[in-house]
């Protein structure tokens, strides 16, 4: 076992999009369990479009990483000591670890990763972890999505909206995705299944969506906001759910988040726009858990992830590789070594 643990602390909150000089690197001697406690080697870091939101100090529905701290960031990793009843060397694990190679736990949110279920380690950050919570909540009960309706989400080609369009497959429904690129588009449809993908870098999305959705938008899942998110608005059918996931376009804005302007499609169509956070629905997770295995295991759904391989260091990059659009699927950092 290496005899340091480095971990990338907070130094400064970022303006505009972060960059490598807002952590600080700390090394620090692994840390042993106490009572109560098991110490978990970091294997994969999930890299979420949230964590800009976390480095901010503005009110949220969650504290924000404190200046000074080891940036947050779930994980899976392998226990290699242990103190803990529940929890033996050799066990893998997912939960909140941090950017750092080990984390001491005592177990508050940390869940035990069944070495029986085949299916890669990745899935626990992928469709079975909280992409696959957010997709699955966000749509069916937040959207009240109903097979034979007509999904819509933005960002479909990264890790939540791919989990959303397969979700509504799976239950039923067509599913169009936004994404940004020819190759991104064709992935959706040729490998995700959706029933349509739309470039919004080469094509007008408003115009698609009423060519692929001509009796309206039964539930637009939005991952992007801005001008995307008004578009889509305009083209809801009656009694339709907007569901606010999030607005990575509006994250790294200097000046503020842009507004919806054509919020009134609201009041016409007699629609609902609402937002959530997946943590609310902590007490159901085995549910979409048992779903998503079985759609897994079925091949309804895929685990569509893009890893990089690395090291902690690797961490700042990685996070701007997402803000850039470069990944498709769920960005992960494996640690190597």
């Amino acid at each position: 076992m290496s005899a340091n643990n480095r971990q990338l602390r907070l130094a400064r909150r970022p303006v505009g999009a972060a960059t490598e000089s807002d952590w600080d690197l700390v090394e620090e001697p692994v840390p042993h369990a106490g009572d109560g406690e098991f110490v978990v080697k970091v294997l994969q870091l999930s890299i979420d479009p949230a964590m800009r939101g976390w480095m901010d100090a503005a009110k949220s529905y969650i504290p924000p990483v404190e200046i000074g701290a080891v940036m947050r960031a779930f994980a899976t990793g392998r226990v290699i000591e242990s103190n803990h009843p529940q929890y033996a060397a050799g066990d893998l694990v997912t939960g909140e670890f941090g950017v750092q190679e080990y984390a001491l736990s005592t177990g508050a949110g940390v869940y035990r990763i069944d070495p029986k279920v085949d299916v890669p380690l990745s899935a626990y950050l992928g469709v079975l972890g909280m992409t696959g919570m957010t997709a699955y909540f966000g749509l069916l009960d937040v959207g009240g999505f109903r097979p034979g309706q007509t999904v819509v989400v933005s960002r479909a080609a990264g890790a939540v909206g791919s989990a959303v369009g397969q979700i509504a497959k799976a239950k039923g429904g067509r599913a169009i995705g936004i994404a940004g690129g020819e190759q991104k588009c064709r992935y959706l449809v040729e490998q995700l299944g959706f029933d349509h993908a739309i470039d919004y870098k080469s094509e007008s999305v408003r115009k698609s969506v009423r060519q692929y959705a001509p009796d309206g938008v039964d539930v637009f899942f939005d991952n992007v906001g801005g001008p995307i998110l008004d578009d889509v608005l305009i083209r809801l059918a009656r009694h339709a759910r907007v569901v606010l996931c999030g607005a990575v376009s509006q994250y790294n804005s200097e000046s503020g988040p842009q507004g919806p302007k054509n919020y009134l499609s609201l009041l016409v169509t007699r629609s609902r726009m609402e937002g959530f956070v997946v943590f609310d629905y902590a007490s159901r997770y085995s549910e979409a858990i048992e779903d998503m295995s079985i759609w897994l295991a079925d091949g309804k759904i895929a685990n569509a992830v893009d890893i990089e391989r690395g090291s902690i260091l690797d961490f700042p990059k990685t996070l701007a590789r997402l803000f850039a659009g470069a990944n498709t699927g769920k960005q992960i950092l494996e640690i190597s070594g």
